[in-house]
């Protein structure tokens, strides 16, 4: 899939993914996805954690169709640093059906978060995982959520589970609604009503500016069983977790496949098993459109919603 030198022992994306048997419902938004390069035309940050596969725009909008989804959410993958461009690129042959979330530093222009505006970007990221990327100084990612807040753009953080209690005040702080990835990163060997996870849960309950994705089962898992092989019933000790936000966040949770699954060292799944595995996290039909169209249409087209 790529012809320069990936970081060692990467795994590609799941070629030739199933058909979900899940019907999704009409509009359904996939909320967290990426672009990779391609790398000869989009070439990777310099100061990158990894090289990852080539994962086009072309490939993401066909798996989208071949999944049963209307929209993407494409979030700036951090091999890429700040330079948008292949996320912009995306968006601007998207045909008005994806969104996206940029990674800035203090030096952009308001000229240029104009223009990301225009061609659909709605959000920043904000990453504390450590080992993807150097720490931007809290006052520096203060001063962008202020400048991206008159946009009405939001903050997306990445963050491990461990790591909330330091992050607790800058996070509350944040003037724009904050969309937490992959349910803060859990601990699924710990009790779903333990400490850790009753600590992200208050978070949410007492900032009502708090939402959550309740994606990347893959990552998270410990037990599993992996989504492959036609696996009914993959990570399921990731699956409390994820059904507690839903059930108890109904309107503040979003849903996303996180292709081409970046960094995963285990195994790599099918994503048609992954969409089927949303039936059990959202088991109505109500829940569900809440998850894949509702929220996410009122959080990245509010105009359509």
């Amino acid at each position: 899939m790529s012809n320069f030198d990936k970081t060692p022992g990467w795994l590609d994306w799941y070629a030739g993914p199933s058909k979900p048997r899940l019907q999704l419902p009409a509009g359904a938004v996939d909320a967290h996805c990426h672009v990779f390069g391609p790398g000869g035309r989009f070439p990777y940050a310099p100061e990158r954690k990894y090289t990852p596969c080539d994962a086009s725009h072309e490939q993401l909008f066909a798996l989208r169709d071949h999944l049963g989804f209307a929209r993407n959410v494409i979030v700036q993958a951090t091999c890429h640093g700040a330079d948008n461009s292949a996320l912009l690129d995306a968006l601007a042959h998207s045909d008005g059906r994806a969104r996206g979330v940029a990674t800035v530093r203090r030096s952009v222009s308001d000229a240029e978060l104009e223009r990301m505006h225009a061609l659909g970007v709605r959000g920043v990221r904000f990453n504390f995982v450590r080992r993807l990327v150097d720490f931007t100084p809290k006052d520096e990612l203060m001063e962008i959520a202020g400048r991206i807040h008159r946009l009405g753009w939001h903050v997306v953080v990445y963050f491990e589970a461990a790591d909330l209690p330091d992050l607790w005040d800058f996070f509350t702080a944040l003037p724009t609604p904050v969309v937490v990835d992959h349910m803060g990163r859990p601990d699924v060997r710990q009790p779903v009503d333990g400490p850790e996870f009753s600590r992200f849960i208050r978070l949410m309950a007492e900032h009502p500016n708090v939402w959550s994705k309740v994606s990347c089962p893959e990552r998270l898992s410990v037990a599993g069983p992996p989504a492959l092989n036609g696996e009914a019933a993959p990570y399921r000790d990731v699956l409390p977790f994820a059904r507690r936000l839903v059930e108890t966040f109904p309107d503040r949770v979003l849903w996303g496949t996180d292709w081409p699954h970046p960094n995963l060292k285990d195994h790599m799944p099918d994503d048609g098993l992954l969409v089927d595995f949303i039936a059990g996290i959202a088991p109505t039909a109500q829940q569900r459109q809440a998850l894949l169209v509702t929220n996410p249409m009122r959080l990245y087209w509010p105009e359509a919603a």
